[in-house]
């Protein structure tokens, strides 16, 4: 089987991530912090995400500290494009600084217990044809049917792992094969619940990256639109790089 080759946590959800060096502890919430808080849309009450508003990819965000949150995070830091420093201690100031950013009125919201509200272009070709759904609670993750996200190397081929926003990243392949089972992992088990089918965001610019249609126009024709897999955490623990992914039970 495949083992770990890199760990991302993504703490804002479509702000760019950090790579977690070593290891990562995962709960049932996914590995700890990942999605923690969400840049909030005041006047339509959904959380923004790079479908409707790419720039965010154009941030990072880091956990800055640990507490007793929900996520284990007392503070998440979100750096700007002009490389100014945002964290949420900061309050009515980053919130502030965030509007101004992205022309609109936003709270950086830690998840809750509700859901976040999101959105996505049926026509990605467009940005058109508008949908949303509820996501469900403990993290701004849109689906509950996983927590995690797994993807290889093989799979991705040429494309920049950005794009695919995964938690892990494999050497080898194999992991569609996962779908439907369990593995272990570290001190971790997982339940593999689903391929991962994809949207606009994968096309969209990144500091490095341009706008590439191709990237969705090739999974939709070649993996009929899902790439990476979605688990959820049936044992939390401790995973780390270079750990094997084994039959679970």
């Amino acid at each position: 089987m495949a083992s770990i080759r890199e760990l991302w946590r993504y703490p804002i959800k479509s702000v760019g991530g950090e790579r977690l060096v070593g290891s990562a502890s995962v709960t049932d919430l996914g590995i700890i912090g990942d999605r923690g808080w969400g840049v909030f849309d005041t006047e339509t009450s959904t959380v923004l995400t790079a479908r409707r508003t790419p720039e965010l990819l154009f941030a990072r965000a880091a956990v800055v500290a640990g507490g007793g949150a929900p996520h284990g995070e007392a503070a998440v830091q979100i750096t700007l494009p002009d490389e100014s420093v945002l964290t949420s201690a900061d309050g009515d100031a980053t919130n502030s600084a965030l509007s101004a950013w992205l022309g609109r009125a936003v709270e950086l919201r830690r998840a809750g217990d509700e859901g976040g509200t999101y959105e996505v272009p049926l026509d990605f070709e467009n940005d058109a044809e508008w949908v949303s759904w509820q996501g469900p609670g403990g993290a701004w993750h849109d689906s509950p049917r996983h927590r995690l996200s797994l993807v290889s190397l093989a799979t991705m081929g040429q494309w920049d792992a950005r794009r695919f926003r995964a938690n892990v990243i494999l050497d080898g392949d194999g992991e569609d094969d996962l779908v439907g089972g369990s593995v272990r992992v570290g001190a971790a088990t997982l339940e593999v619940t689903k391929p991962i089918d994809r949207c606009v965001i994968v096309t969209r610019p990144q500091p490095g990256l341009e706008r590439d249609l191709d990237v969705l126009r090739t999974i939709n024709k070649e993996r009929a639109t899902f790439l990476a897999v979605g688990a959820l955490v049936t044992t939390p623990g401790t995973i780390r790089e270079g750990d094997e992914l084994k039959p679970g039970g």
